[in-house]
């Protein structure tokens, strides 16, 4: 089992809110995960409790938080979901930026490998066919061009 299969969607936030704010800061504090996620004190140190005792996160109270080298792992996990799923969202179902990055964030915790994988392929596949309708071909395992648009 994976790490991310043990985390709950609340925990998978967290870490998500953690690696950006260390992306743009090299640490986190509580009071940057309080803000970026609009939850109390109380929410972030009970989740990152849980973190740290999964081995994700280093923590200790009033001091910095930073991502073990596992907990780098499932976070920028979480974070590749979520762009894929924004992306396919906004290119190619026409979805308003908003609306996609919300629905990024409530698909991403449920979204399986093999889904994944088929939307990064066909993000890929239309990016070399702007023009072609493409499906999927179980047989060839990957998308075909099915005619053009």
């Amino acid at each position: 089992m994976t790490v991310d299969q043990q985390l709950s969607a609340s925990l998978e936030d967290y870490l998500e809110a953690i690696y950006h704010i260390v992306d743009r800061k090299q640490a986190a504090r509580a009071k940057d995960i309080v803000e970026s996620m609009g939850v109390h004190n109380s929410s972030v140190t009970q989740a990152l409790r849980s973190l740290s005792d999964k081995g994700l996160v280093n923590y200790a109270p009033y001091d910095l938080v930073t991502l073990t080298e596992a907990g780098q792992v499932a976070a920028a996990s979480v974070v590749e979901r979520h762009r894929a799923l924004r992306s396919f969202l906004v290119e190619v179902l026409g979805m308003e930026s908003d609306q996609a990055e919300h629905d990024a964030c409530r698909l991403e915790h449920d979204i399986s490998q093999d889904l994944l994988e088929r939307l990064r392929m066909l993000m890929a596949f239309r990016h070399d066919h702007p023009d072609s309708v493409v499906t999927w071909d179980q047989g060839r395992g990957g998308f075909v061009c099915a005619g053009g648009a």
